[in-house]
């Protein structure tokens, strides 16, 4: 069943709706079911999970008899963005997901956010799913705040993701969908993942298989899932950040997930124009590369990578 949960009038006659799926059992419903909501399409550029929703929506509608409880999936939450290729909603240089919760009686976006919120709020999970922007690279991750560890890391153990990174809340963390949804009570779990205006199918895949593994979890799912991979689990102080030194060409030497020691080569930021290296870019310690830069056009200051520190075990 798809359902309009929220509708707004744009100029020339046009309208924007935000709209749902939802997925329940063959038998009838009898108001004890569990509820999952997948979420994405806050960002216009992350397309990675528009192929998580038809993923998971086909491979239940495959096996339809297995499932036991509601799935909800949002595929755009900012369906204008994603018809302008545009981050954020277009005309408005505003980044939708910091207006939540919203307001109902406020302005379109506020609007819109605070009918999202309606909807999802009371699922016994959300999910909501990110990719990168256009210029990184991520591992599938999970992302949790402190404030939210206890609840939230046995289900995001349960995603088949490679990495979970615990992180301090920032004050700009408030205003999205996931702090907004897990300060009234549902507990939500940011996943990144790929890269923008992509998608990767086998990240797609990796986490859909997580998505079955939590079902089955929660009694939503009782069909085959696999065995979940045991992610590696990190706070602020384990990861190191690499920005660049200077303005310049961006080319790396390591690839993306690899393991590098203390003063291996990351890559170097060039000069096109006068054919030299302008920065040579060393590892600052040893550990895994989990996030890359995939644009190679770089500022003083932009992010080059990040790197998981491995202990001293």
């Amino acid at each position: 069943m798809v359902e309009t949960i929220a509708s707004v009038e744009l100029p020339i006659d046009e309208q924007l709706e935000i709209r749902k799926k939802r997925i329940v059992p063959l038998k009838p419903l009898n108001g004890s079911e569990k509820r999952i909501s997948i979420v994405t399409g806050i960002h216009g550029d992350e397309l990675e999970g528009q192929y998580v929703c038809y993923e998971l929506g086909r491979r239940i509608n495959e096996n339809i008899e297995s499932l036991k409880g509601i799935v909800d999936i949002y595929p755009t939450l900012n369906p204008l963005g994603i018809d302008s290729i545009t981050r954020g909603i277009p005309a408005f240089d505003l980044d939708m997901n910091r207006i939540f919760p919203g307001a109902e009686d406020g302005s379109m976006a506020e609007h819109v956010a605070s009918k999202i919120i309606e909807s999802i709020k009371g699922s016994d999970v959300c999910i909501d799913i990110h990719a990168s922007n256009i210029f990184l690279t991520e591992i599938p991750q999970v992302r949790i705040s402190n404030e939210t560890k206890e609840t939230l890391l046995p289900y995001a153990k349960k995603l088949n993701v490679d990495y979970i990174w615990i992180h301090s809340a920032a004050t700009v963390l408030e205003a999205t969908l996931a702090h907004s949804l897990n300060s009234i009570g549902t507990p939500t779990l940011v996943v990144e993942m790929g890269v923008g205006m992509r998608i990767t199918k086998s990240y797609c895949n990796q986490l859909t298989d997580g998505i079955f593994s939590l079902m089955k979890e929660l009694g939503i799912w009782d069909g085959d899932t696999i065995e979940t991979k045991e992610p590696i689990i990190s706070t602020d102080g384990s990861v190191n950040f690499i920005n660049a030194a200077s303005y310049g060409i961006f080319v790396p030497s390591v690839l993306h997930w690899m393991d590098v020691k203390k003063g291996d080569h990351i890559g170097d930021i060039v000069d096109p124009l006068n054919s030299v290296v302008l920065d040579r870019i060393e590892s600052p310690c040893d550990g895994i590369v989990f996030t890359l830069r995939e644009y190679p056009v770089v500022n003083e200051g932009s992010l080059i990578a990040r790197i998981l520190e491995r202990s001293g075990e």
